[in-house]
Parts: C-alpha cells; sequence; structure tokens
C-alpha cells in the first residue's frame, strides 16, 4: 500500500506545481502544496487557525513590513524556478527564521527564493510547523517537515529538472539552526511513510545567515548537542554580525568546530548590522551577504549548467 499511496502523492505534488502548462514554467512560483500526504507526524492537538502576528506598530525591515506567520500545522513546499536560460539545475531549500515560534515567511523566505532565481538556482520555501510542541524540544517538528522535505525534492528530482547532487538549504536564525540540524542529522526523525522517505536527507550545501541556537553559552560555548558535526557534514557557509544579539559566537565555535572534522567552511563576521534584515539591501556592508553566498556557491562548483539534469 505505501507504493501506490506514494505514486499519488507525487501525481498530486507534479500537478499542482505544473498548472496545467509545462512544469513548473520558467521564473514562476508555484503553488504551495502540502508536505505530508497524511497528518504530519506527531501533530494530535489541533492549533488555532494560521495567522499573521506582524503588529501595525512594529518595526519595518528595509521600509517594509513582514509577514511573520504563526500557528503553522499544515507544512507546504512552494517551489520557484528561474528563467529557462539561466537554470543551474541547482536547488536551494529555504527555511525562514522565527525563533521557532513564527516564520518571517517573505523577509527570509519567497523573497530569498526569488534571489536564488536570479543567480539561476531553484528556491524552495518550506513552512514549516510552528510554534514548537509541548513536550518535544524546539526544533523537533521542524527538523521533521525539513526531512520530509529534502527527501520529496530527491525522489522527485526527475520530475522537477533538479540536479539531485545539487540540493542545499539556506536558512535565518533559528531556520539557520534549523539547517544545521539537517545539515548534521542523517537519520530520519520520524517513521518511513513512504518512498520519498528512501532518498538521503542530508543537504549538499548549507547556508547559515545569522543562525541562531549553535552553541551552549553556559558550556563555554560548546556546539549544540543536537547538532553531531561528522566528516559528513556538507560544505557550510556563515554570515553574522558581531553586534548580533543571539551572539557572534555561536557561528564562530561551530565553524571552528566544521574546521576542525575537516567540513569545507566559510564565515564572513561584520562588525555591525544586528539581526533579522534578510536581504533587504541598505548601505550597511552586512547586508551584503547574497553577494558573497553566490561567490562561494560557484567556488563550490554549484552555479555550472549540469549535463545531468
Amino acid at each position: 500500500m505505501k507504493a501506490p499511496r506514494f505514486v499519488v502523492f507525487v501525481v498530486l505534488l507534479v500537478t499542482l506545481w505544473s498548472g496545467s502548462g509545462p512544469l513548473l514554467p520558467d521564473a514562476s512560483a508555484s503553488t504551495p502544496v502540502g508536505l505530508w500526504p497524511d497528518r504530519p507526524p506527531g501533530d494530535t492537538n489541533a492549533l488555532p487557525a494560521e495567522v499573521d502576528l506582524t503588529k501595525p506598530d512594529e518595526n519595518f525591515v528595509g521600509g517594509r513590513r513582514l509577514i511573520r506567520l504563526g500557528n503553522v500545522s499544515e507544512p507546504t513546499l512552494q517551489v520557484f524556478r528561474p528563467p529557462a536560460d539561466k537554470d543551474t539545475g541547482a536547488t536551494v531549500l529555504v527555511c525562514p527564521g522565527g525563533g521557532y515560534h513564527i516564520l518571517a515567511l517573505d523577509l527570509e523566505g519567497s523573497e530569498v527564493c526569488e534571489w536564488l532565481n536570479s543567480v539561476g538556482v531553484t528556491g524552495v520555501l518550506l513552512k514549516y510547523r510552528v510554534p514548537k510542541r509541548p513536550g518535544l524540544e524546539k526544533h523537533t517538528v521542524a527538523l521533521q517537515d525539513a526531512q520530509r522535505a529534502m527527501g520529496v525534492l530527491r525522489a522527485m528530482a526527475g520530475e522537477l529538472r533538479l540536479d539531485p547532487k545539487r540540493i542545499g538549504v539556506l536558512g535565518f536564525s533559528a531556520g539557520g539552526h534549523l539547517a544545521a540540524a539537517l545539515s548534521t542529522t542523517p537519520v530520519r526523525a520520524y517513521p518511513r511513510i513512504d518512498a520519498a522517505d528512501d532518498a538521503s536527507c542530508r543537504p549538499d550545501f548549507a547556508v547559515l545567515i545569522y543562525p541562531a541556537y549553535l552553541t551552549v553559552k553556559e558550556d563555554h560555548d560548546a556546539v549544540s548537542p543536537e547538532l553531531k558535526i561528522t566528516t559528513n557534514t556538507p560544505p557550510t557557509f556563515l554570515s553574522i554580525a558581531m553586534d548580533d544579539p543571539v551572539r557572534v559566537e555561536g557561528a564562530m565555535f561551530y565553524s571552528l568546530a566544521l574546521k576542525q572534522s575537516g567540513v569545507p567552511t566559510e564565515l564572513h563576521v561584520y562588525p555591525t548590522g544586528g539581526h533579522g534584515y534578510g536581504l533587504r539591501r541598505t548601505d550597511n556592508p552586512v547586508t551584503a551577504w547574497p553577494d558573497r553566498v553566490a561567490d562561494w556557491m560557484k567556488s563550490q562548483g554549484l552555479l555550472g549548467k549540469s549535463g545531468g539534469r
């Protein structure tokens, strides 16, 4: 029964992501689709309806408001496709931040996918479950969603014209922690559901932007115990400001641990910039991090056309 159910799930995803025309038309965003064929694992209690929790008097970022989405109980994927003449075949799963309480869905999500399209990369926005569930670690259900998303993308790489060997993850703040957890947790955090869970959930590369929760301050900034770095941890790029309230030490000590395990790592530390700027440009050099990420991706061979697509 499991294999047929997966086939139905794949057909549903392809149909919704393609519309009535060619599969994922150029320079387009798909309709968001459910990540799980049934209720997500472990969720038994209903949450209130999803809601944008941004208040009218809250500070804007880059002169614009942002979405702070709360009460997410139905995780989804949304694919943003670059124009055909730019499409490299590389893909990035984008994890917005929000302290595992809300999701900055546009600032650290859809806007990032659109930027990825500009450098020839397919962006896939993951709307993962928040807030944290009672009795579980802050990241437990979010990691389940991220692992499931990576497996679905790999299982459907042929249908979606993606290079299955160039699927990475990019996360901000708590989403940066989620990207690190995905990079360091190769074993599924939930029981197998269908064939998508047979594909590897390890990303091929990771980008962590002002990441949170990477180390434990009270333990001399030891790497957080859930982040089990090994030689198999994927190449990682990190960017953060010295005055970030989540503490620059987390990114610095995490980078050092990566280096000590022989993981290719690039860390950019800026003198000022604070936290939560997404990729909305200002005069502050920290907001130029997308240029540095693009340079790094080129240096890693991630932005060339793939003959295997």
